[in-house]
């Protein structure tokens, strides 16, 4: 089928994504999926919702500076370079995003207004002010939905070969926000909802060491209605999941991304050895 046309979101090892003829991505542009090592052995399912910072051609800036879009609002920081040496060091699969959260929020179900955020952090995203509905509907059609499909095609995939799969988001947040009236002083948040296993034997890992102030469900609380990964592919299947959240002024640098990928990693295994031998 030609690459303008919209593409059916089955059979996804060699569908590069949706396009519409005219539509929001061109031609020369990006797929907006990123997946790395699909033949991992690992438990772990790797997914950076927040990678990248690219803005399709058709929308221009968003009406946002070039310092604004390189800021934590545009996506987050360190978060992709953490998960690739995750997934080097497990030998697990990746999957992550390579349009700005801007665009679409990938990590929001569609319908929440935080999907196509109009301020985030004092910075008015103008492109996003009057958007249609079917402006919106052509960024679900090919960003938000050509990623939530390989997703999910890859955690069927898996299932129905009776792997383990343990879902683990990547994030990274921001020391200081002006919608939060104190600085953010963790170094780690351990991010679930309806199921704590995974964040609470991770937490019994880093308390050995000693060093890492770590937040349960902090800076941000996850939950059903705001959240979309570990949610809809993890709890509402009962597999263990759980977001990560680090602060993103200790990952800024791509060694200090491969030092706590490598720390994670570690702790990870040893995590799911507490609560789930059998997947090691």
């Amino acid at each position: 089928m030609p690459r303008h046309l919209l593409q059916a979101p089955i059979e996804l090892d060699d569908v590069p994504g949706y396009r519409w003829k005219d539509g929001l991505l061109g031609p020369d542009e990006p797929d907006p999926v990123g997946h790395v090592c699909p033949t991992g052995s690992s438990p772990f399912l790797l997914l950076c919702d927040h990678a990248g910072q690219l803005i399709p051609k058709s929308l221009g800036s968003l009406g946002v500076s070039p310092a604004d879009l390189a800021r934590h609002i545009a996506y987050d920081i360190g978060a992709l370079g953490v998960s690739k040496r995750l997934s080097e060091r497990l030998d697990a699969e990746l999957i992550y995003q390579r349009y700005s959260r801007l665009v679409v929020d990938c990590n929001r179900p569609p319908h929440n207004p935080t999907a196509f955020v109009t301020m985030n952090d004092g910075t008015i995203i103008a492109g996003n002010l009057d958007l249609t509905v079917p402006a919106a509907a052509m960024r679900l059609s090919e960003i938000f939905h050509p990623y939530q499909a390989r997703i999910e095609h890859v955690v069927r995939t898996r299932l129905a070969a009776k792997r383990p799969t343990v879902i683990l988001t990547v994030h990274s947040f921001t020391p200081w926000h002006k919608d939060y009236p104190t600085p953010r002083t963790w170094h780690l948040g351990l991010l679930f909802n309806e199921d704590r296993r995974l964040a609470d034997a991770l937490a019994e890992e880093f308390k050995i060491a000693g060093d890492l102030d770590i937040g349960f469900n902090q800076p941000y609380a996850l939950e059903n209605a705001s959240d979309y990964a570990v949610p809809v592919y993890a709890e509402h299947r009962g597999l263990l999941g759980m977001e990560l959240e680090i602060r993103q002024d200790m990952i800024t640098e791509p060694a200090d991304q491969i030092k706590w990928g490598d720390r994670l990693a570690e702790a990870l295994r040893s995590a799911l050895r507490r609560i789930a031998p059998e997947f090691v």
